[in-house]
């Protein structure tokens, strides 16, 4: 940035690496009102743009060169006014870098802190792993003793249910025999009796035939 001071020209330097986050030094030494330079013990007055030139513009105009002053001075005094409020909230370059150092160091504390903190996690997850591992490993042992033991209850109920239902059956089956051989008595007896009694027909009808015949013949001796 080139400024003019009493018709000489007087160069600041900007950092374009902290623009417009930061000012050099020398740019961030500007005083509000009256806008001066402070460099150590002396003062010297700082403009941010080419008064002569600006006089002698004012003075072309029709202005006397004390109104162009007044007028350069005063437009000088609000330049450096905005400037200091432009300036006022910003950091040096060195103060970045210390920020930003200080960031990294965090960052880097931090992440040392996480890789711990997931470092022992990870401890206690396989530690806790390993002991749920044992319990389930626990668990099988004692279900496959429980299903074993079951599975010889079962067989034992339906071993001794088997041998209820055969001595049943056995039971029924001789209830069985015993009902067919009653029957076939029965049957038989039945038969004899029906025996007896087509016996008995057959004597009752060959007794009416006779009778009938022995009548038939009587009556046919009685006509002649």
């Amino acid at each position: 940035m080139a400024l003019r001071v009493l018709g000489q020209r007087v160069t600041l330097r900007r950092d374009p690496l902290a623009w417009p986050a930061t000012w050099s030094a020398s740019a961030r030494a500007l005083h509000a009102c009256p806008a001066l330079l402070q460099t150590g013990a002396t003062s010297t007055p700082t403009y941010h743009f080419d008064t002569y030139k600006f006089v002698q513009k004012l003075e072309s105009q029709g202005h006397s060169r004390e109104q162009a002053e007044a007028i350069m001075d005063s437009l000088s005094e609000v330049i450096a006014e905005s400037m200091n409020n432009i300036t006022k909230n910003m950091v040096t370059k060195a103060e970045q870098e210390k920020t930003i150092y200080t960031y990294k160091v965090d960052f880097a504390h931090l992440k040392s802190e996480i890789q711990l903190l997931e470092k022992n996690d990870f401890t206690m997850m396989k530690s806790e792993n390993e002991r749920l591992q044992g319990e389930i490993e626990k668990l099988r042992q004692k279900l496959r003793e429980e299903i074993t033991r079951t599975q010889a209850g079962v067989r034992l109920d339906l071993n001794l249910e088997k041998g209820r239902i055969r001595d049943e059956a056995s039971a029924q089956e001789l209830k069985i025999k015993e009902t067919d051989t009653r029957i076939e008595s029965e049957i038989a007896g039945l038969r004899t009796q029906m025996e007896a009694i087509k016996f008995q027909i057959l004597q009752y009808m060959v007794g009416t035939i006779t009778g009938a015949g022995a009548l038939l013949l009587a009556y046919i001796r009685m006509f002649r």
